[in-house]
């Protein structure tokens, strides 16, 4: 038994790990484990708490975005009622100018109808005088056909005229 090579290990074995206890290898082993649980410890708490203050950030960011995005709406459609708003006065305001660009197209026209008319009548009534007395001075003569003349052309201008 004494010969066997796994006695000796054994015997080795038990002898190590005596010295170990007795040098506090294992105090150490245990201080050190435990110093690295308490690291890991801290850690899982600093993401923990990273986390949390990731996740305060991302809300903050969705509630700006979200208030952004309204604000956005609201520029928008109000940008579209004053573009309305806008159309219309310029609608109203242009209709405006063209009725009275008409009205006074077509008092202009109504003048020169009306002065057209005076033309003409007055050139009737000049031309009935020239005929009149053209006529009246070959068939009459005398004090009598001047005066009938002067009759004639101011009866002539008070009916055309």
């Amino acid at each position: 038994m004494f010969f066997d090579p796994e006695t000796w290990v054994a015997i080795a074995f038990v002898v190590l790990m005596v010295v170990f206890g007795y040098l506090g290898v294992f105090k150490k082993a245990v201080a050190a484990l435990d110093h690295r649980a308490e690291r890991i410890k801290a850690e899982l708490d600093d993401a923990t708490r990273l986390k949390q203050e990731a996740a305060k950030v991302l809300a903050d960011y969705k509630a700006r975005s979200a208030a952004a995005e309204r604000e956005a709406a609201d520029i928008i459609a109000n940008a579209k009622s004053e573009a309305e708003r806008i159309a219309t006065e310029a609608k109203a305001k242009m209709e405006d100018f063209v009725a009275r660009r008409t009205k006074t197209a077509e008092s202009k026209i109504a003048l020169a109808e009306a002065q057209a008319l005076a033309d003409v009548r007055a050139a009737a009534a000049e031309a009935a005088v020239q005929a009149a007395s053209t006529i009246l001075s070959q068939s009459v003569k005398g004090p009598v056909a001047d005066d009938l003349l002067a009759k004639g052309i101011t009866e002539v201008r008070q009916k055309l005229n």
